[in-house]
């Protein structure tokens, strides 16, 4: 974006549309809550729809768990997989257990030449008012690994 541009994105358009909603709600005396991700993953015993769904209800109830979730939190929940689990929507699971009202999306992870394979992730999309610290990130399985990915180079 060329300077100018963000100049007037930064200074000058906040002017003209006033207020955001979190300026506005620390005015009235109360803090909005947070957007926070929340992550976990795991992995599936085999591609079927027992395996891919016992997966994701094990991962999901354990996120919603240890966080303390109710579904009027929910902004979103986003669960990936690798391509070799395609059998069911993971996102099923989540309508199993009674949830309906949660916007929900699947997709596949990008292949990596050693990536974990037979891995489901979730992303879960929560306001609260709990700080980055106090979330719970969830990794079961042969996924337990994918924590120190990255930090051991």
């Amino acid at each position: 974006m060329p300077l100018l541009q963000l100049h007037l994105y930064m200074n000058i358009l906040p002017e003209i549309r006033g207020p955001s909603r979190h300026q506005l709600a620390k005015v009235k005396g109360y803090e909005m809550p947070a957007v926070r991700g929340i992550r976990g993953a795991t992995t599936a015993d085999a591609n079927d729809r027992q395996s891919i769904l016992g997966a994701a209800q094990e991962l999901f109830s354990d996120l919603i768990d240890q966080n303390e979730i109710s579904e009027s939190q929910v902004a979103a929940v986003f669960f990936t997989t690798t391509t070799d689990l395609n059998a069911e929507f993971p996102a099923q699971v989540v309508r199993l257990l009674g949830w309906t009202n949660s916007a929900m999306m699947c997709g596949h992870e990008m292949v990596v030449p050693d990536g974990l394979p037979m891995c489901l992730r979730i992303l879960i999309l929560v306001n609260t008012d709990k700080d980055q610290e106090e979330i719970q990130h969830v990794y079961l399985k042969g996924a337990i690994k994918l924590r120190s990915r990255g930090l051991d180079q």
